[in-house]
């Protein structure tokens, strides 16, 4: 009997080299023996932490290795054929034609200086599969397709033009545009917040459905991966923990790692009773770009020591420049602020040392908040010198301290950044913001690029932390989940502006304004059927309207 399968994997094996400091090369396997199978117009999620091997399996379908990374053992076969074998000459007519990629990024992918159009249909012009006026029909119809707005004019827009979530459909579009057989879709959603997310995965969801293409959906969210996919697949170290259909993995999983990410962040915490004795005051606060736009209109929340604050809101909706406005970055047009009952200093230039050192940040990308060229010792003890004047053997002892604090031990202290698992760069982070002894820390989505295991011991650790040295968090993040696990209180932003604000149990609690309405009922659920029931309740109150 002929072969059923689009792609057939089997045995796969990847490898690179590896260059410690000091220290001779040496080859580490990154895929070991991994094997699956994929039909035409079907979904296999890959899903696993950080490392699990998921985006270079996922690269392999398009005989790829990156950053050093090469297949040296198994098959990869694509309708029978093992391109694995094909020359460049033949893996390069597969790229682009028959199997395309849809990266994490769309803001890092597409050309800034050419139109959407043009970078949509250009591989299937360039691989001859259509004339251009052919591929820009095509274009046409999967941007309708894909729900963009105004399609016959989107593709004259450029990159900047548009927002986060109508890139990465865009970049869906691209991927459709010659008619694949397979794509590979990198974690699409990953960046986006969960209002923007469900839009996206409802359009490439339909798109997969129109076009009856089969795809690899990678991501480290396995609520979100429930969703569109048939299979999943469940990696760890590079090795199959567990594979079967995608009711099986969710209900009924076998292995402990899976039942992990199942339960992952299922507990709330309970809010502080006392939040009457506010540590840090904005008060009434706005704020405008140098282009005279307002992205801050009179936002007026409070912290209380030892607590924690969750901003959440979709992109855009001035979280991040709040957190600025407060460590100084931004200057407010109106407002004032107030930290331990006194005025803060507007400006980060003009603040004194001490206030400096009280209030601390950490970013939500720790790979490029770290100087690479530094080491783990240099980035946590330069506060340490900054503000404390330690240098030598008391420098480095204090930065043993803070590595036992952040549950990493002194054999990572002469590691660079690069040598750090993404969980170990966010603790590092943490270190440095803990090296300063602040009372108050901003916490700028430091989980979201992280997978859902690592991401909760990051959180368990800023809880113990908390518990310890009765820290203060401002926690920004787009994730319900997270609120609910390390929340006091919640404020939700929109557009700029503060539409709820209070204690959790308050804040989180019907009856609900419109836009919280829509976020909370846009974070994705570990239940089969989700998405359809979110998307039917959409149309009926849109129908109702």
């Amino acid at each position: 009997m002929p072969d059923t399968h689009l792609l057939s994997v089997r045995d796969l094996k990847i490898e690179a080299t590896s260059y410690p400091p000091g220290e001779q090369p040496k080859r580490i396997t990154i895929v070991d023996g991994v094997s699956f199978d994929l039909k035409k117009g079907k979904v296999l999620g890959l899903i696993g932490e950080s490392g699990a091997g998921k985006s270079t399996i996922g690269l392999s379908a398009l005989a790829y290795g990156r950053g050093g990374a090469e297949i040296t053992g198994g098959e990869v076969k694509l309708d029978g054929t093992d391109i694995l074998k094909l020359g460049k000459g033949g893996i390069r007519k597969l790229r682009g034609a028959r199997i395309c990629y849809v990266a994490q990024s769309a803001a890092a992918a597409f050309n800034p200086a050419h139109r959407l159009g043009d970078q949509v249909i250009e591989a299937t012009v360039k691989h001859g599969l259509m004339t251009k006026p052919e591929a820009r029909q095509r274009a046409l119809y999967l941007f309708q397709v894909l729900g963009l707005p105004s399609p016959e004019t989107f593709g004259d827009r450029f990159p900047h033009q548009v927002s986060g979530g109508q890139l990465q459909r865009a970049m869906t579009a691209m991927a459709l545009c010659s008619n694949p057989d397979l794509i590979v879709f990198d974690e699409p959603t990953t960046a986006l917040d969960v209002t923007t997310q469900i839009d996206v995965l409802a359009a490439i969801k339909h798109a997969i459905e129109e076009t009856d293409t089969a795809a690899l959906y990678i991501t480290h969210d396995l609520a979100v991966v429930a969703q569109i996919s048939d299979d999943i697949m469940v990696l760890r170290h590079g090795k199959t923990v567990e594979y079967g259909p995608v009711q099986q993995i969710i209900e009924a999983p076998t292995q402990d790692y899976t039942r992990a990410l199942v339960n992952v962040r299922q507990t709330a915490r309970e809010e502080a009773a006392d939040q009457s004795n506010p540590l840090l005051k904005v008060d009434k606060v706005s704020a405008e770009y140098s282009n005279g736009f307002k992205v801050l209109h009179g936002v007026s929340l409070h912290l209380c020591k030892g607590q924690t604050l969750a901003i959440v809101g979709e992109s855009g909706s001035g979280k991040s420049t709040l957190a600025r406005v407060i460590t100084g970055l931004l200057r407010p047009s109106e407002g004032k602020i107030t930290f331990d009952g006194k005025p803060l200093t507007l400006t980060l230039k003009n603040r004194p040392k001490d206030d400096l050192r009280r209030i601390q940040l950490i970013y939500q990308m720790a790979d490029t908040a770290m100087n690479p060229r530094q080491t783990v010792r240099d980035i946590i003890g330069r506060p340490l010198t900054f503000y404390y004047g330690l240098r030598g053997a008391a420098k480095t002892a204090r930065v043993r301290e803070l590595l036992e604090q952040i549950e990493m031990g002194n054999g990572f202290i002469d590691r660079y950044p690069a040598e750090l698992s993404g969980g170990q760069k966010q603790r590092v982070a943490i270190a440095r913001a803990l090296a300063a002894k602040p009372e108050l820390i901003l916490c700028d989505e430091p989980t979201s690029a992280l997978d859902p295991l690592v991401a909760e011991g990051i959180l368990k650790l800023l809880m113990k932390l908390q518990e310890e040295q009765q820290l203060s968090y401002v926690f920004i993040t787009h994730d319900i989940a997270i609120v609910n696990a390390i929340a006091d209180s919640v404020a939700v932003m929109h557009r700029g502006r503060l539409v709820r604000f209070g204690p959790k149990s308050q804040a989180l609690s019907p009856p609900f304004d419109d836009y919280t309405d829509l976020l909370l009922k846009s974070v994705p659920e570990m239940e089969l059927g989700w998405l359809e029931k979110v998307l039917a309740t959409r149309r009926m109150e849109s129908a109702g309207n």
